[in-house]
């Protein structure tokens, strides 16, 4: 059975409020569409994933999905129901799973189950119990309701393709929630799995809240050290912590040699196992002559973001004679943490000398070693 996830990302999320619709909001650094899709798309059973974006949104949906192959994405249509349409039109194989973007979180086994059921019903969606009392309301509360039978239905919801086609087709009503009502109304034989309370959906900034908090407890601690030196050579001033030093003589380097920017540039890609500077920008490439040290740092910054990291620090001292560092420090915090994405609260620089000793104590050239405090998934 050849499967395709299609993610349903074209609302405008205007319960959430602000200007940016939820689906691409940050959560954790990471943008809410961009983990809907690498939850599905990781998955061993799904052989391709597409995405729904409403129109105008083609530019943010692409910029949140930067590296990852969705294909071309599909314009929506003003309801859910014409979005799933669009893309339902614009998909093949034998199986689909419809899930929304604004439930960032699918845990890999409800997959396992939906497509298990499809091998006996026409399609499956995920579901909790009802936990609570329910009572109808008006300006008091009401009358409790019997919660015998009664289920949350969550998404990705899994469907023979050609049956759930079938199941639009003949679709006459309102605009549905969600594919179940659809293939109820078709006849289709939809199989009940067991949910998981990680496919909650992001609908108000409370959920937001909850969803952070949720991430932050499947995160680990992890440490990186950088360390980087470039000899003097030729006329100032130099590049130190992201700003412009004034000094005698300059520092020798394929790029600025910003050795502040590097250690901590190599910190981070350290601390995510994601090897170091000279791997992703090698000296001997001509693209990189002469480029801004802050370059690098946002890439390091954007890989690990990219895969859910929250960096908590980074701290880097600078050993050398000279130029003093006292006068800039605060301007070398305040440049990182904007290059970074951090506060300045997250951000220190000191400075030492080796008391004359060695190749920065002849004055020779500039060390610095750096420390990242960052916490990620293990996956």
């Amino acid at each position: 059975m050849t499967t395709t996830a299609l993610i349903v990302a074209a609302g405008s999320g205007s319960r959430m409020g602000g200007l940016v619709p939820k689906q691409f909001r940050l959560l954790s650094g990471k943008p809410v569409l961009r983990w809907a899709v690498e939850a599905l798309s990781r998955h061993p059973a799904i052989r391709s994933t597409r995405v729904v974006v409403g129109k105008g949104q083609q530019e943010s949906a692409a910029a949140a999905l930067n590296g990852v192959d969705v294909g071309e994405l599909i314009e929506g249509g003003a309801e859910r129901a014409d979005s799933v349409r669009a893309g339902l039109a614009a998909i093949d194989g034998d199986a689909v799973l419809v899930h929304d973007a604004a439930r960032p979180f699918c845990p890999p086994e409800v997959v396992d189950r939906l497509i298990a059921s499809l091998e006996f019903f026409e399609g499956a969606a995920p579901v909790l119990p009802v936990g609570d009392t329910l009572a109808r309301i008006g300006d008091t509360l009401g009358e409790p309701v019997d919660r015998t039978g009664l289920a949350r239905v969550q998404t990705p919801q899994a469907f023979r393709l050609d049956a759930l086609r079938s199941a639009y087709d003949r679709w006459q009503g309102s605009s549905p929630t969600d594919e179940t009502t659809v293939a109820g109304a078709a006849g289709l034989r939809v199989a009940a799995v067991a949910g998981d309370p990680a496919l909650e959906k992001l609908t108000l900034p409370s959920d937001f809240e909850r969803a952070e908090q949720w991430l932050a407890g499947r995160l680990s601690p992890r440490t990186g050290m950088g360390f980087d030196v470039h000899a003097f050579a030729g006329d100032g001033p130099i590049m130190l912590g992201g700003i412009e030093v004034q000094h005698s003589r300059g520092l020798s380097g394929h790029s600025d040699a910003d050795v502040v920017l590097h250690a901590i540039t190599d910190a981070l890609l350290g601390a995510a196992g994601l090897g170091d500077i000279g791997e992703h920008f090698p000296p001997s490439d001509a693209r990189w002559k002469g480029a801004a040290s802050a370059i690098f740092l946002t890439h390091a910054v954007e890989l690990l973001r990219a895969r859910g990291a929250i960096i908590d620090h980074v701290d880097c001292t600078i050993i050398a004679e000279a130029p003093k560092v006292g006068p800039h420090r605060d301007a070398m915090r305040a440049r990182i943490a904007e290059i970074a994405g951090l506060r300045v609260d997250q951000v220190s620089v000191k400075a030492t000398t080796t008391e004359g000793l060695g190749f920065t104590g002849r004055r020779e050239g500039i060390a610095a070693q750096a420390v990242a405090s960052v916490r990620m998934s293990a996956c």
